[in-house]
């Protein structure tokens, strides 16, 4: 552990859960969170744009001392992971599709392997790449499930409406023969779903949560300092819009009440 904080940047708010599991897996390091608000949805843009954009995030973060990057969207690290890397050679840069897909490989048995995502995640094949260039022989199977953000940010993640919406998403791909044995959650919003997608799954079935996977390769990049165990690392908060929606929002996916107060808005 060192006094300079590990800097996470998302579209929005999505990418608590990274940061969530950040701070679980490395309680006394200090982090920045930025989300970009003004501008999100970042899976609606052109990949010319969400590099743009994340670059420009970046930028904001470096020059508040940060000694680690880490892109907690699926988007952003599909598209301008490489960018990010080439104009910041130095510093490391950590983002969630490739720790997803490397957990992915190691927990499926049959090698069928399940992703859900936002419709440009899927789109975009940055998952299948990612899963192929590590087994090339794994059998990917795709499906976008854009609901489950809306609902995701409107606080629905339990219960009947939320297990009703999983089932019809999942169904189609688990009541099967030949069904994958593990689903990768390849959203940023969607481990705040974990408990309605585990009651209609099949219990054999491994998710793998890309929110954790990705703590754990930042663990791992900064050689395992996880910190001294009771000591709990300062956050700061950044926006771009909308204090009090971040805040409100935000606290669902971090687990914890935040406040508006708290985050700076800043201008990109």
């Amino acid at each position: 552990m060192t006094g300079i904080p590990i800097g996470v940047f998302d579209s929005g708010v999505g990418g608590l859960t990274v940061l969530r599991a950040l701070r679980s897996a490395m309680p006394a390091e200090s982090f920045i969170y930025l989300g970009d608000t003004a501008r999100l949805p970042y899976g609606t843009k052109s990949a010319e744009t969400v590099v743009r954009y994340s670059l420009q995030c970046a930028a904001a973060l470096i020059q508040r001392r940060v000694r680690c990057l880490v892109v907690a969207c699926n988007t952003a690290s599909a598209s301008a992971l490489d960018a990010l890397r080439a104009h910041h050679p130095a510093l490391p840069i950590i983002g969630v599709i490739e720790p997803g897909a490397q957990a992915a490989v190691a927990a499926s048995v049959s090698q069928h392997i399940a992703v859900i995502a936002t419709e440009g995640t899927i789109g975009g094949g940055a998952y299948q790449t990612a899963i192929h260039r590590l087994n090339p022989s794994a059998r990917v199977t795709s499906r976008a499930c854009s609901l489950f953000v809306s609902m995701a940010e409107e606080g629905w993640t339990e219960g009947p409406i939320a297990e009703a919406v999983a089932r019809r998403y999942l169904d189609p791909i688990f009541q099967r023969n030949d069904a994958p044995d593990t689903l990768v959650l390849g959203c940023t919003h969607f481990p705040v779903l974990a408990a309605a997608l585990r009651a209609v799954l099949p219990p054999q079935v491994s998710i793998v949560d890309s929110a954790a996977t990705t703590a754990a390769a930042v663990l791992h990049q900064l050689h395992g300092a996880s910190g001294a165990p009771g000591a709990l690392g300062a956050v700061s908060w950044l926006a771009t819009d909308g204090a009090a929606r971040f805040a409100r929002v935000g606290s669902t996916f971090l687990g914890e009440t935040l406040a508006a107060e708290a985050v700076e808005i800043i201008d990109l």
